[in-house]
């Protein structure tokens, strides 16, 4: 097991949240693959999309719905800073994940986090566990809460 995957077990472990990761197969890559895999709808599937914080310098997460897409202008209003594409070193650096795989949960250290309130819809969904092939299922508001999130409106 993955020391990425190990600590989002951990982290929802702390949060109360004895859940199993699912392990997918090698193409889900995307949302929809995702979502097919999970049989889920494609909206289930929280995605973490990482900005960088053009005068913090800090990564920002934004946690969507799979079909949905950050705007970059409304993201930047929520943060209320110029974001600017984050690459896989900031990525890596600041929250321990590979981009594909980042989770919601279990950084390195703590992040700024806004959540997608389309999310709120589901009675479940499903994020990223720290790998490419590993989702895990959640209630909304849990995730919510374990996120430390803000619920904002930043996609178009």
């Amino acid at each position: 097991m993955s020391k990425s995957l190990k600590r989002v077990i951990a982290a929802l472990s702390e949060a109360g949240h004895e859940i199993a990761p699912l392990e997918l197969g090698p193409e889900t890559r995307t949302a929809q693959q995702a979502a097919d895999a999970a049989g889920c709808a494609l909206d289930q599937i929280a995605k973490s999309v990482i900005f960088a914080g053009q005068t913090s310098g800090r990564a920002i997460l934004f946690i969507t719905a799979g079909g949905n897409r950050v705007d970059p202008a409304k993201a930047s209003a929520v943060a209320d800073e110029p974001l600017g594409k984050a690459d896989a070193a900031l990525i890596r650096a600041q929250t321990g994940f590979a981009i594909g795989g980042v989770a919601p949960v279990g950084h390195l250290a703590p992040i700024t986090a806004f959540f997608d309130p389309r999310l709120l819809d589901f009675p479940l969904i499903y994020a990223a566990a720290g790998t490419p092939r590993h989702i895990f299922p959640i209630a909304p508001a849990d995730l919510l809460q374990i996120s430390s999130a803000q619920v904002a409106e930043f996609t178009s």
